[in-house]
Formats: structure tokens, sequence, C-alpha cells
């Protein structure tokens, strides 16, 4: 009877840097494996914005990037959307209160769609038609915000809160809001 030789599989992968795009200054994001440079082609990265900055106090805040291209040893990747946690979310609702959900479809100045989860953090309790009013405004407001930028001023906008500050300036007058935040970001992507 003939032994079978164990092949150890690991031994044959590779290590790859990862590198974050242009808007992020092409910085090393992360080390991944794989035992061929096709196999990383579309893998998700996903990274903490703390660990890009170096600021503790954005370690909430989850980026992800999808490699879309292989050069030797470096993985090249595109910026598809970021996340808040769900534990950061958490500590901002209140008693009392309401939390109002808002999917809004963007396009900015050089025609990238986006998606924008937004959610809105109210003072008090307010009435059916006062959210219906809220979201409505949350809708137009952020439309038009979007059409003014490009897509990488829009990207830095989003992941520093800017965009949601900006968002709650527009609709703080209609009634007492106390927080806007864009909790997700996806972009509208296409695969050929």
């Amino acid at each position: 009877m003939a032994k079978v030789k164990a092949v150890d599989r690991w031994k044959s992968k590779q290590w790859y840097a990862v590198n974050a795009p242009e808007m992020f200054e092409g910085k090393k994001i992360a080390d991944v494996v794989a035992a061929e440079d096709k196999l990383l082609m579309n893998r998700i990265v996903r990274v903490s914005l703390a660990d890009m900055t170096g600021d503790m106090s954005q370690a909430y805040t989850l980026l992800d990037f999808r490699i879309t291209d292989v050069k030797g040893k470096t993985a090249y990747t595109n910026f598809i959307g970021h996340e808040l946690s769900r534990s950061y979310l958490r500590t901002l609702v209140r008693r009392r209160r309401n939390v109002i959900n808002e999917v809004v479809d963007v396009s900015t100045k050089d025609q990238r769609q986006i998606r924008l989860k937004a959610s809105i953090f109210t003072g008090t309790k307010l009435s059916t038609p006062t959210r219906t009013l809220l979201r409505n405004r949350v809708r137009e407001e952020a439309s038009k915000l979007a059409a003014e930028s490009r897509y990488a001023q829009l990207v830095q906008e989003l992941i520093f809160g800017k965009f949601a500050s900006r968002l709650y300036n527009r609709i703080n007058k209609l009634a007492p809001v106390r927080r806007v935040e864009i909790r997700k970001s996806e972009l509208k992507e296409s695969f050929a």
C-alpha cells in the first residue's frame, strides 16, 4: 500500500501588502495572505479609521476597501464605504426620544452613486408628521450637499463627520434635533 504524502497548503501562500487609494495618501492598511494574485481580486478589507489616522477617538468608524489591482507583492484598493460601529450608535440613543433612520441615494459632481444611511437623534418625542418632515428634509439636503462635492471630498466629509454636521445645521430649525450621524455609506459599484 502506497503512502500519500500530505501537502501543507499554508507554505504555498504568500503575504501581500494592501495599500489605500490616493485619497488616503496610499498608506499601507493591511497585510493579507493568498496562494495566487488572482485570488485577491475583489476581496474586501475592513480597517478602523483609528488605524489610518492614529487617533483612537475615531475607533468607532470602520472603512471598507475593495482590492482592485495586484502588482508584485502589493495590492491596490478602492474605497467602497464606511460604517459606524453599533456600540457607538447605541450610546447615542436615549429614553423618551426618537431615532429616525433614512436611506438616501445621492450622486456626486463626478457622477459617482452613493447610498447614505442617516440616523437623526431627536431631543424629545416627535409627532409622526414632524418625523416625516425631517426625513424629507434630510433627503433633500443630502442630495444637494452631495451634488456640490466631488467623490473624494465627499468621502472625507462622511468619515470625519463634517457631512453629518452640515446636515444637522440645515435641519436643526425644524425640530429639536440632538445629533445627526451618517451611520453607513455604500458606493454603488458596477462589475463587468
